[in-house]
C-alpha cells in the first residue's frame, strides 16, 4: 500500500464547528480510503487552557496553543482551520497566507465586504489552497438537486425561495456577546441573520441558480437593547434579528429570501424551492435525506410531487456509506467537505466554495444590510458561484 501524504492540520476555536470539523477529519480515512492524502490533528488553539487540553484529549490533537499565531509560525503545520468568531476570521487568514498556509474558514468569509477582500487578495498573492465551510452544498440532497437543475430538467428557472428559521433569541433577557454569545454582537459577528443564516442560502442559491444582481431589503432588530455579557452594561443591539429581501437573478428569475432567529417553534428550518417552466424541486433540512421533485412532463393521472430519498448508492456521496434506505446526518457535510478540499489536492483544482467564491456571498449580503438601511434596491456585483 502507498503511503499516505500528510495534511497536519492546526485548528483554531473549539466550538460547535472544531468539533464538527474534527469529525470530519477523523471519519475521512474509514470512508473515503482512496484519498492520497490523511488528516493529522496536530495542534488546537483556543484561550480557555483547561477547556482547550480536554478538547485536543476528546478529539486527539497531538499539542495545543493558547495563541493562534503560534499555530501559524509552526513549520509542522500544513493548513489552518479557522472556527474563530467573524471579528478573527480576517487576521487569521491573512497572516496564514503570508506564511505559506492552506486555509479552510468558517462562514460568512468575515464581518464586511472589505475584510473579505483582502482575505481573497492575501490568498490569490499567496496562491495557497483554500475553501470556506458552506457544508449545505455537501447535503447528498442538495448535490442531486444541483445535478438536475444542471441537466436542464427544469428548463427556464421562474422562482427561487428560501427560508432559515430559528427561535433561540426571543428571550429580552439574553445578553449579548462574549462566549457562545458573539452572535449577538455587532463587533463581533458584523451582522445578525444575514451573516449567519441568510449566508447560507444566499451561497447555495447562487451555486444551484447563478448570480444575483440586485436586492430589495427590509431587516428589524426586535430587542432594541441588551445587557453586555463582558462589560455587564446595557447597550444597543447592532445586529439584525430577522431579515426579508427580494432579488432579481442573472438568469431573469426572481428570489425570496427570509431568515429569522424569532420564529417560535424553529429550531433551523431551512427550506428551498425552485420553480422552472419543467419542473419544480424543494428540499427541507428537517428532512434532509429526502428531495422533492414535480415534473409536468408526467401524465396528468399521475402527476404531482414525488419525495425522492436520497440514499441510493449513485446518488451523490452515498455509495460511501450504507445501504440504500438507511439516513446519514448533518455531520456528514463536513465530512464530505474534507473528502472534497483532500481530492482537491491532489488535482490542483479549487475546494468550491473558495474565499473568491464566498466573497460573492459577502458582496450580496453588504447589499442586502444597505438595501434595508436605505429602504432602497441595490446593486450587488455579485457573480454566479
Amino acid at each position: 500500500m502507498t503511503p499516505k501524504k500528510e495534511l497536519r492540520i492546526g485548528l483554531i476555536g473549539t466550538g460547535l464547528m472544531g468539533r464538527t470539523h474534527s469529525n470530519g477529519y477523523k471519519r475521512i480515512g474509514d470512508f473515503f480510503p482512496e484519498l492520497e492524502y490523511r488528516p493529522v490533528l496536530k495542534a488546537v488553539c483556543s484561550r480557555n487552557e483547561e477547556n482547550l487540553r480536554k478538547f485536543a484529549d476528546q478529539w486527539g490533537y497531538e499539542s495545543v496553543e493558547t495563541d493562534w499565531r503560534a499555530i501559524i509560525a509552526r513549520d509542522d503545520i500544513d493548513a489552518v482551520d479557522i472556527c474563530t468568531p467573524n471579528d478573527t476570521h480576517a487576521e487569521i487568514a491573512i497572516a496564514a497566507a503570508e506564511a505559506g498556509k492552506m486555509i479552510l474558514c468558517e462562514k460568512p468569509l468575515a464581518r464586511t465586504l472589505a475584510e473579505a477582500q483582502r482575505m481573497v487578495e492575501a490568498v490569490d498573492k499567496a496562491g495557497v489552497q483554500n475553501t470556506v465551510w458552506y457544508n449545505y452544498r455537501r447535503v447528498p440532497a442538495v448535490t442531486l438537486a444541483k445535478q438536475i437543475i444542471d441537466s436542464g430538467k427544469l428548463g427556464k428557472i421562474f422562482h427561487y425561495r428560501a427560508n432559515f428559521l430559528q427561535d433561540w433569541t426571543i428571550n429580552a433577557d439574553l445578553p449579548q456577546g462574549g462566549a457562545a454569545l458573539w452572535r449577538l454582537d455587532a463587533d463581533a459577528a458584523g451582522s445578525g441573520v444575514t451573516g449567519d443564516l441568510l449566508a447560507h442560502c444566499i451561497d447555495t442559491a447562487m451555486w444551484l441558480n447563478g448570480g444575483i444582481t440586485d436586492v430589495s431589503a427590509m431587516t428589524e432588530t426586535f430587542v432594541k437593547e441588551r445587557v453586555h455579557q463582558l462589560t455587564g452594561k446595557v447597550q444597543k443591539v447592532s445586529i439584525d434579528d430577522a431579515c426579508i429581501f427580494h432579488c432579481h437573478f442573472e438568469n431573469g428569475s426572481l428570489g425570496l429570501f427570509e431568515a429569522t432567529r424569532y420564529a417560535r417553534g424553529h429550531k433551523a428550518l431551512y427550506t428551498l424551492e425552485i420553480n422552472g417552466e419543467n419542473a419544480s424541486i424543494r428540499w427541507d433540512l428537517h428532512d434532509m435525506n429526502r428531495l422533492e421533485y414535480f415534473d409536468y412532463a408526467d401524465e396528468s393521472i399521475v402527476r404531482g410531487w414525488r419525495s425522492i430519498l436520497v440514499t441510493d448508492s449513485d446518488q451523490p456521496y452515498m455509495k460511501r456509506w450504507w445501504i440504500p434506505g438507511t439516513s446519514i446526518g448533518y455531520e456528514h457535510t463536513f465530512v464530505h467537505q474534507v473528502a472534497d478540499f483532500l481530492k482537491s489536492l491532489e488535482t490542483g483544482e479549487p475546494c468550491a466554495p473558495t474565499f473568491q467564491d464566498a466573497l460573492q456571498t459577502q458582496k450580496v449580503c453588504e447589499a442586502v444590510l444597505e438595501s434595508a438601511a436605505s429602504k432602497s434596491w441595490k446593486d450587488t456585483g455579485a457573480k454566479g458561484i
